[in-house]
């Protein structure tokens, strides 16, 4: 439930309204909307269970007793994941290149099972987030319909601390997006969220900011439209343009399944997207950098050892 103060002479509403400059003072007039000025009060219903992020189903495949080699489950999460190949391809190119006859069905199956220990991997070697998190949702094709992952990633690192799947754009999944991205934060540490004018987020930091006690708020700025047309879009520009970047490496790893025909279809290799993302992707503007590294992957030369090693880690 939401309850505005329709007041203009409220002293939340003057203040607010002092603040803005001269271009942000004809943008409001203009399109009053386009700011919130007014004392704003959420009253939230939500309860713990609610509050769960989203993970892969465990699959009926045990990896440790599969036909095949645990050499050939390395090959198929790298040309898979890594290389963003489609099922069937990675099947022909076992088929053709190494001579190793499996369907493209297998190689789902072994990737499903892998990502139900990836998503604990990913949840237990997350590091300690940048003070600036960026974040945004981007739609992908469930069953024909528009769904969401909502990511955030800290923009310094660049490593994803925050990737939730939901239907909808709503505040609950924006709440257990940046619930989730702030987890492994220092107890006193002065997060600062940036997203772009989706209200969702501003109802999600109030909801969360109503469960802290201590003076320690969050913050959090926004990015409006693809022109800055205020202050605020200005300044933070650079860390919205970090997010869509990342949406569109989401993207390009993902396309080659044409859609999803399960929303845990989506979960799977969204989860294994992120695992090769943070901890095996090397990344330019970290010199050639992991934004994660892991002392354990290193010295390990191949990309299929490397996911070998994570699984075993993640089955621990």
């Amino acid at each position: 439930m939401l309850y505005k103060c329709p007041n203009y002479n409220c002293q939340c509403y003057t203040n607010n309204l002092k603040k803005l400059n001269k271009k942000e003072l004809s943008l409001y007039q203009k399109n009053p909307g386009h700011f919130t000025l007014h004392y704003i009060y959420r009253d939230y219903n939500f309860n713990i269970e609610q509050l769960e992020h989203s993970k892969p189903l465990k699959s009926k495949v045990d990896l440790t007793k599969i036909h095949n080699s645990q050499n050939i489950l390395g090959l198929i999460l790298a040309f898979f994941v890594s290389f963003s190949i489609s099922a069937r391809k990675t099947a022909l190119i076992l088929r053709w290149i190494f001579n190793i006859n499996l369907s493209h069905q297998t190689v789902l199956n072994y990737t499903n099972a892998a990502s139900y220990y990836c998503h604990q991997f990913n949840m237990r070697y997350k590091d300690i987030p940048d003070n600036f998190l960026t974040g945004d949702e981007t739609y992908i094709k469930v069953l024909g319909k528009n769904n969401y992952i909502f990511f955030f990633m800290s923009a310094e690192k660049r490593s994803i601390t925050s990737y939730h799947y939901s239907n909808n754009r709503e505040t609950l999944p924006a709440i257990i997006s940046m619930l989730e991205a702030k987890r492994t934060a220092k107890p006193n540490q002065h997060i600062i969220f940036v997203t772009d004018g989706n209200p969702s987020y501003q109802a999600a930091l109030h909801f969360i900011n109503s469960l802290n006690d201590s003076n320690n708020k969050i913050k959090h700025h926004k990015v409006i439209g693809l022109q800055n047309l205020d202050a605020e879009s200005e300044e933070y520009r650079s860390f919205k343009q970090l997010i869509e970047r990342l949406n569109r490496t989401y993207k390009s790893h993902i396309k080659q399944s044409y859609g999803f025909n399960s929303p845990n279809g989506a979960i799977a290799l969204t989860t294994l997207f992120v695992t090769h993302y943070n901890f095996l992707r090397p990344h330019t503007y970290l010199k050639y950098k992991v934004p994660i590294p892991l002392d354990f992957l290193e010295g390990i030369n191949t990309i299929q050892a490397k996911w070998l090693k994570i699984l075993s880690m993640a089955y621990g």
